[in-house]
Parts: structure tokens; sequence; C-alpha cells
């Protein structure tokens, strides 16, 4: 028998949940709990199941994207949960992935050549123009071509997107590729091309999948095996055709009845899930399924199933699929067993989906008797509006007070610097008043005789600070040797703000101008 590439043995991650100042643990949500599954040399095993049931991260954690919690994950013979950095560096060559979105996954600022070249370059494999050769054959392989290397991710559409990431997946000739969910952000028409591509390399290369998907149309198409997962759980793994034509487990004969068909026939029933899928903060005790199963029964709610094998290659967690010889027509007895039983719980369930129905009308229309009447506002009353008391409006008063204070501080702190401001340019022009006293002997009879001196807060002939005083400026004695540089406010009288404006008087004496 043939050494599986990829063996899975107990996976699980656990997500731990923290809560207040200390982050301590209250609890782990539960992405994947005990998780197994292989998948051999050049085969395709298909992962599905409902958004939230735990498909990406048993993907992300195969590559040791993220470590696991539990379990071990065997590739080509080496431990990958146990292997050092350096061991995982030279495993990544031959496991890849390619992601969902075809948008985020791609570095928009990098070119083609740059991002599928990327890893040839890290590795070693081909530089210079070798390895422009090598990006253009990857281009061409994928169905790109190769004149569009030095072209940018946002000038492709979202299939040729794709392309590129499956051309930089394939780089380095890996064994294993990851798909999570690479079509379901495509055209159906693209689907198609891109689903094909997938088929052809693995055909060319030799590749085994694990290909993620929701979609079983797709699955079916592209998978030698499917695994159904729930709530972290697999709960059935079977060759593709036999899973679609003899599923054992409830929840993936629903999965199944969902599928749309072109011409339905009268014998194809909906099998309808009620209720939402649990958190896996708190799975349900037993059966996981149990809360949605139709055809449950009293032991699935206590008891845990084992996983059990019907047919070789076929295994399924279920009760229903107990105590089955293989020699036996199991398809018929587990049949059998599971619409026995849904047809015992069928009126239950029809009274819960009833009392379901019930509780959301009513709990809509007494959240619409609670909402708060807003009466016209000329019939409203200084009663209609509630009272701040006790600790609420404390704090609130507080916020008052502090915004407030804010606003005084913001006030006075402009004004400060209003004032200092007036203050450095009346010292300065004193300054320039002194120096050309030194020189001519006395002080000019007008500012404007400073020319080029004259400062920017004052106005030809009528000197105005940033804040509307005045300043009156005139030289006393005849032999103009002293002057006198007074305030006024806005107003033309003397201001009780009026900045303090230094020396106001200067005399000459022999040794230059000196204040007083």
């Amino acid at each position: 028998m043939t050494e599986p590439l990829l063996r899975v043995e107990g996976l699980s991650k656990y997500f731990p949940v923290t809560r207040g100042v200390l982050r301590e643990k209250v609890g782990e949500v539960r992405a994947v709990d005990d998780v197994s599954f292989e998948i051999a040399p050049g085969e395709t095993l298909g992962l599905v199941g409902e958004s939230g049931s735990g498909k990406t991260t048993v993907g992300r954690c195969v590559l040791r994207l993220m470590d696991a919690t539990a379990g071990r994950v065997t590739f080509d013979g080496t431990d990958v949960t146990a292997a050092s950095p350096k061991k995982l560096a030279a495993l990544r060559r031959n496991f890849q992935i390619v992601f969902q979105d075809p948008y985020s996954s791609l570095n928009p600022r990098l070119r083609v050549a740059d991002i599928i070249g990327e890893a040839l370059e890290v590795y070693g494999v081909a530089k210079g123009r070798a390895l422009e050769h090598e990006v253009q054959a990857l281009m061409r392989r994928v169905g790109l071509s190769p004149e569009w290397m030095n072209r940018y991710p946002h000038e492709f559409s979202g299939g040729q997107r794709q392309r590129i990431g499956v051309a930089r997946a394939i780089a380095l000739g890996p064994k294993l590729i990851v798909c999570d969910e690479a079509v379901s952000a495509l055209d159906v028409s693209i689907q198609a091309q891109v689903i094909n591509l997938l088929v052809d390399l693995r055909r060319e290369m030799g590749l085994s999948y694990l290909f993620i998907a929701h979609d079983l149309s797709v699955v079916r198409h592209i998978s030698n095996r499917v695994a159904v997962m729930y709530l972290g759980q697999i709960v059935e793994v079977a060759p593709s055709e036999r899973i679609f034509s003899a599923p054992a487990h409830p929840y993936t004969r629903a999965l199944l009845s969902a599928i749309p068909v072109p011409t339905p026939t009268p014998h194809k029933r909906r099998i309808v899930l009620h209720g939402d899928v649990p958190t896996p903060l708190n799975p349900p005790s037993g059966c996981r399924f149990h809360t949605r199963c139709p055809a449950v029964f009293e032991r699935c709610r206590t008891e845990d199933p084992r996983a059990v094998t019907v047919e070789p290659g076929h295994t399924v967690k279920c009760f229903h699929s107990y105590d089955i010889d293989a020699g036996d027509d199991w398809t018929r007895v587990v049949g059998e067993r599971i619409e026995r039983a849904m047809k015992e719980n069928a009126p239950a369930l029809a009274k819960s989906a009833m009392d379901e129905a019930v509780r959301a009308t009513l709990a809509r229309s007494s959240a619409v008797r609670r909402a708060p009447r807003i009466a016209p506002a000329a019939q409203r009353t200084t009663s209609e509006e509630t009272p701040l008391s006790g600790w609420g409006a404390l704090v609130r008063f507080s916020i008052f007070l502090v915004l407030v204070g804010l606003s005084w501080v913001a006030v006075r702190g402009s004004d400060f610097a209003r004032r200092r401001k007036a203050s450095k340019e009346l010292a300065a022009l004193t300054e320039a008043l002194d120096e050309r006293a030194t020189i001519t002997g006395s002080y000019p009879k007008d500012l404007n005789e400073l020319g080029f001196r004259l400062f920017p807060i004052f106005e030809d002939g009528n000197p105005v600070d940033p804040w509307g005083h005045r300043f009156r400026y005139r030289t006393t004695g005849d032999d103009g040797r002293a002057f006198e540089l007074k305030s006024f406010g806005p107003d033309g009288e003397a201001s009780s703000d009026d900045v303090d404006l230094g020396p106001s008087k200067m005399r000459m004496t022999p040794s230059g101008a000196s204040h007083r």
C-alpha cells in the first residue's frame, strides 16, 4: 500500500478567550477538535462544510501557518508540527497554498514577475535572465501571456489574479497545494476554467490537493475523496462518488439535498436544518450535530459517537451507522434508520419550527411595543425628558466642568500668546528706535521713517496690535532726544488689559540711548 503523502492525526486548534485588564483566560474557541485524515500522492481530498466549521483553520494548521494546539501533521515522513524553523523553511518548497481572495492575496506594489519569481529567487532556483524565463514559462502554464509580466495586480481581472496565485504556488514544484476556497470568489464560467487548470496541473505535475470549498458541485468534479466537517469535527469521509450516492450521515444528506439541480424530480426532497450552528466556544454535549439533526434520538444528546467504517474507505461518526456488517446492504439499513428517526421526530420538529416562528414574531412585536414613542414637538413636555440622577448625573456634570476648564485654558493660552508676541514686537521696535537715535542723534518724528524696519503688526501712521489696541508714538522735547510709546484700548482710552510695553521713554546720553 502506498504511504500517504500527508497524514493528520488528532489535530486540534483552540483559540483562547481572555477578559479583563490582566487578560485572564475565561474560555477557548474550539475551532478544530480532533481531526484526522490522509492524502495520498496525486490525490485530491475535498473538505466541505458550512461557514465556521473550521475548514480554513485545518488548512492553515497543516501548512503550519498557525501552530496547532494538539495533534500531529506528518508530510512525506516528516513531522511538520515539531519541525525547526530551518527544517520548516525547507519543507515549504513542497507544500503551498492558493488563497481565497485573489485581490488581497497579491501585493499591489509588486509586479507580476516579482510576485511569481520571489520564491524562485529566495530559494536560489533562478536569478537574472533565467528567472525571467522561468516566470514566463509559469505564466504560459497557467494561461497568462508572458507579455503581462511587468503589469501590476490591479491591471488584471479576478480570474487572472487567481491564475497568478496558482503560478506562484507551483513555482517551486510542490507536492501538495492547499486550495482555500480558491474559486468561491469567481464567476461560474471562470470557476470552471480555474478548476480545469488545477486538474491539468495535477495530472502534469503529480500534485496532491487539499481542496477546501463549500460548493459541493465543484468538489464532486475535482475531488477523489470528500471529508465533511461540522463544528470543528469531521463527521464523514468517503470516495467522492460514494458520498454523493450513498451518504451515511444526516448532515451530509442535508448538504446534498441543498444542491440546486436544473431538472428537479418529484422524489427529490429538501432536508431543512432548523436553528443555527452552535458556538464553538461552548459546543453541545454528545454528538455536536444533535441540536439540528432531523434523525436525533436520546443517545445522541449524551454520548459522543466514534468514527466507524461502514465499508472500506468510508467512515462516519453517527450512531445510525453502528452495528452494521460490511457484507450487509449497509446503505439500505442506514437509510431506513435515518428515515424512521426523521418520521418519529417530524411532529416535534414541526412544533419546534412553529414555536420558533411564533417566538420570533412575539419578539419583534415586543420590541416594537418597547420602543420609545416620540411625541410631536408641540406635545412634548419637560416631564417626558429623562432626569439625570445618581452617578450618571455626577459623571455628566464632571465632564461638563472639564470641558469648561479646557475651554478657559485654551482661551487664556491664546491670549497669552498674542500678548507675548506683541511684547516682542514692541521690544524690537524700541531697539530699532534706539539704534536710529544713536546714529542720527535724535528719534524719528514718525515711525514711517524707519522704512523696512517697521514691523508688520503696525499700520502706517496708525499702529495697531493683534487684538485691537492702538499705540501712540511721539517725540518729546525740542531736541527730539526722548519719545513716548503708550497703549490705548480699541475705544481710544487707556485699557485695563494693556500690555506692559517696557520703557516708555528714552533719553540720549553721551554713551548712547538709555531707558527710564
